[in-house]
């Protein structure tokens, strides 16, 4: 077990926007939440998912939303006990222990704010490795683990239950009802046993954010190049330096799409990369040639200090590096890339993973 005071939130919130591969929501937000709930109710217990029993619920807590509506529309925690308490209704039990169902962008930070005030641990471990856009995209839905029984509720005081058939079913009417909650909710999520959280949960993926996040202040404080810290400690690759020249971007409310393009400089100068996003970063793509593509997790950090860049924070005159993460081996079986790969987001492309690119260029 470890403990997590405020202070380690700056560094695990750093570490949840790379994970969050631009997307996700900004995880600032949900470090202030942490930060306030740990300094009211005490420190938030980080364990590992072997600390508990065979038979315990686990129950993620989750905001969903566009994330251009939850730059304003705040994260509380009322709403986040009403969907966890709901869903514990629900069920008859209560959960022992919350976690994370993405470890990247602002669900990497949420679970901390329920977790200290509650008193319940938060597993070490998340559903993703990184964030995804849609519900289903887990590695519970490749387990057999459904999502619903679910709740969710807003900060009006709204709370409401559900069963779907499917998690891809879940998708749709979780993203209704949160158009109808004003672009964003909470949610009490995947309900599930240790035993089955074992199979489909990245194990460590908390600590992981937290030691990308700490690699940045560390290479800041030593005078160190803080975007080769973050491929070091990542185990990543820097596919691109450059700046960029124009962002396109929609919202309808369930998800932020557009293209940002970014002209090379340094050894890149005199060529165009191309980032293609919903929600998430999904593809990087020259005019010739295509780097990287989901599941692999494609980073937009900041040339000079190393600082990870939403797409929603991306605009014009931003000097950046695009990095390519490998994701976690169970999203490269056939079923995983059916589930997440740049065909079901609508790319003609196949998945090839990041550094088989890297080595082919």
């Amino acid at each position: 077990m470890t403990l997590i005071e405020a202070t380690d939130m700056e560094a695990i919130a750093i570490g949840g926007a790379v994970y969050g591969t631009g997307g996700g929501g900004d995880p600032y937000l949900g470090k202030l939440l942490a930060q306030r709930a740990i300094r009211e109710h005490g420190p938030v217990r980080l364990i590992d998912i072997d600390e508990l029993d065979d038979d315990d619920l686990i129950v993620p807590v989750a905001m969903a939303g566009a994330p251009a509506v939850m730059l304003e529309k705040l994260p509380e925690i009322g709403p986040m006990m009403a969907a966890l308490r709901s869903l514990e209704a629900l069920l008859g039990k209560k959960a022992k222990a919350v976690m994370s169902i993405e470890v990247g962008g602002l669900n990497s930070t949420i679970p901390f704010s329920i977790a200290s005030a509650t008193g319940l641990p938060l597993v070490d471990g998340d559903t993703m490795g990184r964030a995804f856009p849609e519900i289903q995209m887990t590695l519970c839905t490749l387990q057999g683990i459904a999502a619903s029984p679910l709740a969710l509720a807003d900060e009006k005081g709204n709370a409401l239950t559900m069963n779907t058939i499917s998690n891809a079913f879940t998708e749709r009417f979780v993203r209704s009802i949160t158009m109808d909650m004003g672009g964003s909710c909470c949610m009490a999520i995947y309900p599930m046993t240790v035993a089955q959280a074992r199979k489909a949960m990245v194990r460590g993926s908390i600590t992981m954010t937290q030691r990308a996040g700490q690699a940045l202040f560390d290479a800041r404080a030593r005078h160190l190049d803080p975007v080769a810290e973050l491929v070091r400690v990542t185990e990543g690759f820097c596919l691109f330096k450059g700046k960029l020249a124009d962002v396109q971007r929609t919202t309808d409310g369930r998800f932020g799409r557009g293209v940002a393009q970014l002209q090379g400089l340094d050894d890149y100068a005199g060529q165009r990369l191309q980032l293609l996003f919903q929600n998430e970063f999904l593809m990087a793509r020259t005019l010739d040639a295509v780097l990287c593509t989901t599941p692999d997790l494609i980073v937009l950090v900041d040339l000079e200090t190393g600082e990870p860049i939403t797409a929603e924070q991306a605009r014009f005159g931003l000097r950046a590096a695009v990095l390519g993460l490998p994701c976690v081996p169970a999203w490269r079986t056939p079923e995983a890339i059916a589930l997440v790969g740049p065909r079901y987001f609508g790319y003609d492309h196949d998945y090839k993973p990041v550094e088989q690119t890297v080595m082919d260029r």
